[in-house]
């Protein structure tokens, strides 16, 4: 056998690759240096051991507090230290937490579990579904050239980065944070897909390389992320934290916050955030290739080999386009009626994101490519390869934030913390409210955590004699800043998913982004709700 026959072999199947991704792979599933190996067994290795000790310890701490409470706080510090080191995949930590939870008496098997019918769950299998027919059938892979081929687009890495950016920060303005994720993630591997091939026709990386592992692909996939988490506080109903929010502002303070108050106050922050993810994003993940040559020819030549759209890629589109147009229309009625109107509220309970979802997914179990023989755009077989434990993932974060809540300990880290630090003064308490709404949405969904904070934040403030109005808007904000874990937001877990995210990348951008973020809600809020005299 010559050595182009061997070389061959050896060629990693770059689509193939991206398609069968898995949130978790062994040491053995993945292409690993010897140091990168050595780290990785070690970071495990500890894990093991220290979670089990982390929540012995806290449980045995003589603390004043109720036992339920410091029980489920010794068993999430437990989960957390599991999820960091990934000593077992990680929908497995938190199905280990969720089952220590019912057997040391926190919570009821029927009410621990009870989160797993939650609407994101289905949002997630249904646009996982048709995110995997977006894959299946080519139909990604075209949207990716669509998007390469746009004018000084797809010549440089950063730039594509940013531009994808753009679009999602854009369509999460207006379509939930989830779905917005959702419906971009299979472009976006699309045009991973492509950059990767590009790279390995090219000669710039080993025929055998691992395209799950390219700095390029995590840089894009968490720009998707913390794009949405970004775009989504652009308008009331960008996230459901933002109406939450809203909503129990409005009842402390008699302060209504029109959806224009809300975009003149956030439009200004969330620009200079985008401006920092970008750049935070792209220091931290540098891509491989800063500029990808020859992109116009070979973006045309591929193009030209798609040729027309097959049967099963417009079946794909009408579903694809159905459940966006489902998912759209509540925020186009509330720009046009109001989010106070009877018309909008009526829409936006009929057309609930994860009915929309599971019914667009439908969609392609009953739309023929074949009818003769009875073939459809998908089949079961096909579903069932979808991340389940992503899904299972998510559900067990829902169930940590529900007994978070449940069980007062959010409320008992609110209060104590601020009579400790004896707070005082709007910077002080709208600081504290920043960052505790950041530090529960680190483990709970960020919807969990507007619901818990936000309460606790509006008596601290009216305590200390300061209008809650500002630290509670803030407290808002920071609730979709989750970024460091999969269970931080639902678009985190679905960019862990995709299995281009390691654990390690999505903590250290994370971190950064947290920390960056804070600052910006703290100096912007009060700043533009006094230029723009919003809640006054």
């Amino acid at each position: 056998m010559s050595t182009d026959e061997i070389r061959e072999q050896k060629r990693t199947d770059v689509a193939k690759a991206l398609l069968g991704h898995s949130t978790y792979r062994s040491l053995g599933e993945q292409r690993l240096s010897s140091s990168e190996e050595r780290f990785e067994r070690a970071r495990r290795t500890i894990g093991l051991w220290l979670a089990p000790l982390v929540a012995i310890a806290f449980l045995a701490l003589p603390l004043d507090m109720p036992a339920k409470q410091q029980t489920l706080a010794g068993i999430l510090l437990g989960v957390i230290v599991l999820w960091i080191t990934e000593p077992v995949p990680i929908p497995v930590g938190g199905l280990i937490g969720v089952g220590c939870v019912v057997l040391l008496g926190v919570a009821s098997a029927d009410d621990a579990l009870a989160a797993f019918g939650s609407s994101t769950i289905f949002t997630f299998i249904g646009a996982f579904i048709i995110a995997q027919a977006m894959l299946k059938v080519g139909l990604a892979r075209r949207f990716a050239f669509r998007i390469l081929s746009l004018p000084g687009v797809g010549g440089s890495t950063a730039r594509l980065i940013v531009a994808f950016g753009v679009i999602t920060c854009l369509l999460s303005a207006f379509v939930s944070n989830t779905a917005t994720v959702a419906m971009l993630l299979p472009t976006a591997l699309g045009l991973l897909t492509v950059i990767a091939k590009m790279l390995q026709d090219r000669g710039l990386v080993r025929p055998d390389f691992d395209p799950l592992r390219l700095r390029v692909g995590a840089a894009l996939v968490l720009m998707l992320a913390y794009g949405a988490s970004v775009g989504g506080l652009l308008t009331p109903v960008g996230s459901p934290p933002n109406l939450i929010g809203r909503g129990l502002i409005e009842e402390a303070t008699g302060e209504r916050i029109s959806f224009a108050e809300w975009m003149a106050t956030a439009l200004p922050v969330c620009a200079l955030m985008f401006v920092v993810l970008a750049v935070v994003l792209l220091l931290l993940n540098k891509p491989e290739i800063r500029r990808i040559e020859g992109v116009e020819e070979y973006v045309r030549e591929e193009r030209a080999k798609l040729g027309t759209l097959s049967r099963a890629e417009i079946n794909t589109l009408i579903a694809f386009c159905v459940t966006v147009t489902l998912w759209i229309l509540p925020g186009v009625v509330a720009v046009v009626a109001g989010t106070e109107s009877t018309l909008y509220e009526r829409v936006s309970d009929r057309l609930d994101e994860g009915i929309v979802a599971v019914l667009g997914a439908s969609l392609l179990f009953l739309l023929p490519t074949d009818w003769r023989r009875r073939e459809y755009t998908l089949n079961w077989s096909d579903a069932a390869r979808i991340d389940w434990g992503t899904i299972l993932l998510f559900g067990t974060g829902i169930i940590f934030g529900a007994l978070l809540r449940d069980t007062g300990l959010a409320e008992r880290i609110g209060t104590s913390t601020s009579d400790a630090l004896g707070l005082g003064g709007l910077v002080a308490i709208t600081a504290f409210a920043v960052l505790l709404a950041i530090l529960v949405s680190e483990t709970t969904s960020n919807t969990a955590s507007a619901a818990v904070v936000v309460p606790i934040v509006i008596p601290v403030a009216v305590a200390a004699g300061v209008n809650p109005f500002v630290p509670a808007l803030a407290a808002t904000f920071a609730a979709s800043f989750g970024f460091m874990l999969p269970v931080s937001t639902p678009q985190n877990a679905i960019a862990y998913g995709s299995g281009v995210v390691p654990i390690t990348t999505m903590i250290r951008s994370g971190l950064s982004f947290d920390i960056v973020g804070a600052l910006l809600i703290l100096v912007g809020v009060p700043l533009m709700v006094a230029v723009t005299g919003a809640g006054g």
